[in-house]
């Protein structure tokens, strides 16, 4: 597992904690995983 720390701006916190809570995620950094795989899903492949 990598670490980092990062700056998001105020909207990019809530849309985290709104996926977070709809997919009952444990923490904002499983978020950003799932968006990440969706993102790939999407647009990569």
């Amino acid at each position: 597992m990598v670490q980092a720390v990062i700056n998001i701006s105020e909207h990019t916190n809530r849309i985290l904690n709104i996926l977070k809570a709809k997919y009952g995620l444990r923490n904002k950094s499983e978020s950003i995983d799932l968006m990440a795989e969706q993102y790939k899903e999407d647009i990569l492949e």
